[in-house]
């Protein structure tokens, strides 16, 4: 389906990519660059409150929602996706991913907002909340919350067994495991996750993703350290190549200005997730007093993503010359591993590789079998989403031994619809969450109330449908 590629990359390459920058500059903008100039407060507000309790309405810790959202975004992205964006578009697409991830934060910052101000309890008394539901109640787009839900609803079943099968494969060339063997573990582990819940979820990431996170970045950051002579000249090649054409060098073909620009918002977009309406998901179940303090630790997320994790990956590769060392795209997925080999040995490098994934795909498909059982809850009740567990249940199953590999190329596709359906209301509801944002500077960082002067939806009757 050569055709289906062709309309997904020009969706991608420039309607979309436009589209998610205009609203994260329009937001970064109206809200005074807050993420900038407040970034102290946002820091303390939360990994500064991390192991403060708090009592406030939610069926998870602030944390929890940030940890399952995190898992969501952090992993393949981070350590496969960087690479192979260097391998394209030269050192200078990092510059890029950075500044994509700044005015992400805005982006990222409202849609949980929005997510947190419309949210409500279903039958079972638990918190749900996300676009579907700012998006009917705010603005009354009944057809496009429904549209949003149902496409995000399907899209999640390819998205799992793309998630499925990388881990499958890599952990068989790794150590040698049957694909389907490595897809029976992964469907058995994260049946037993997802059957407890948004709570068992979270108290599964509150846990295994900060110490992957923080175990990646100390093995890559000895890499770095031990090659520190050469991080001068490696910013030089970012800052330079970010606005000038790179020469080729090694296995590297060279790149142009345009290819650094497109594969550091790629990159950029593909790894935290802003704009694609799946952080207000998880954020809607958080305890919290605000929106505003709530949606801090979505900015924090992707400080955390991009800056970050992101950062890591992509320095490792290029102070130690991992990046002029590959032939293809292919060979650049696995660039990672070869800039650890530089240290660690081969047999560790691509061993630490696939047990990290492993883990992280793990937490991730767990909160994808999450958030698509929430817009089965939306479209059809309670019933629906159990039935939909199933459905993504059986998928990492068929992905891992490389089902239903037609079905996959619509991936790219599904989520171009997702996230037009998600941003174009977001950007409709810009002065509500301007609103919502001044009432928070103006009074809660002021320390003179912490309960929102604005009515938030669910402390009002809802609507009959």
């Amino acid at each position: 389906m050569e055709w289906l590629s062709l309309i997904s990359n020009f969706l991608w390459k420039y309607v979309l990519s436009a589209l998610l920058i205009f609203v994260g500059l329009f937001f970064t903008v109206r809200l005074k660059f807050f993420q900038i100039r407040h970034f102290g407060h946002i820091l303390n507000q939360t990994a500064g409150q991390i192991f403060k309790k708090d009592k406030q309405k939610g069926s998870i810790t602030p944390f929890q929602a940030f940890t399952s959202s995190l898992a969501s975004t952090a992993g393949a992205t981070n350590i496969v996706g960087v690479p192979v964006g260097i391998y394209l578009g030269g050192p200078g697409a990092l510059f890029w991913m950075w500044i994509i991830a700044l005015i992400g934060m805005a982006t990222k910052y409202g849609e949980i907002a929005m997510g947190l101000k419309y949210r409500e309890k279903n039958k079972e008394g638990i918190w749900v909340g996300g676009p579907q539901y700012y998006i009917r109640k705010a603005l009354g787009w009944k057809r496009v919350a429904f549209l949003f839900a149902f496409i995000l609803m399907l899209e999640l079943i390819p998205s799992i067994m793309v998630q499925s099968n990388s881990i499958t494969t890599q952990v068989q060339g790794a150590f040698g495991w049957d694909r389907w063997v490595t897809g029976l573990i992964i469907t058995a582990i994260v049946g037993v996750i997802v059957f407890g819940g948004i709570k068992r979820i979270a108290n599964v990431t509150d846990k295994v993703v900060p110490f992957m996170v923080l175990t990646y970045l100390t093995i890559c950051l000895i890499v770095i350290g031990a090659n520190f002579t050469e991080l001068p000249s490696v910013f030089n090649l970012i800052f330079n190549h970010a606005f000038t054409p790179i020469s080729a060098t090694g296995g590297f073909a060279g790149a142009g200005f345009a290819l650094a620009l497109r594969w550091g918002i790629a990159r950029g977009l593909y790894s935290n997730e802003a704009g694609l309406g799946t952080a207000p998901i998880t954020h809607s179940a958080a305890q919290t007093d605000h929106p505003s303090k709530q949606a801090f630790w979505g900015v924090f997320s992707v400080f955390i993503d991009t800056i970050i994790i992101c950062t890591v990956s992509g320095l490792t590769v290029l102070v130690t010359g991992a990046w002029t060392k590959v032939d293809s795209s292919e060979e650049a997925s696995n660039m990672i591993d070869i800039a650890l080999s530089t240290m660690y040995g081969d047999t560790f490098g691509g061993g630490f590789i696939s047990l990290f994934l492993l883990f992280f795909v793990l937490t991730t498909i767990g909160v994808l079998v999450f958030f698509g059982e929430k817009q089965a809850e939306y479209l059809y009740g309670l019933k629906a989403s159990w039935i939909m567990r199933f459905v993504y249940i059986v998928s990492i199953f068929v992905g891992g031994i490389g089902g239903l590999e037609f079905v996959w190329q619509f991936l790219d596709l599904m989520l171009a619809a997702v996230v037009v359906f998600n941003v174009i209301p977001l950007f409709f509801m810009r002065k509500e969450i301007i609103e919502l944002t001044d009432d928070y500077f103006s009074r809660v960082y002021k320390g003179k109330d912490t309960k929102p002067k604005i009515t938030l939806f669910h402390d009002q009757d809802p609507p009959s449908m």
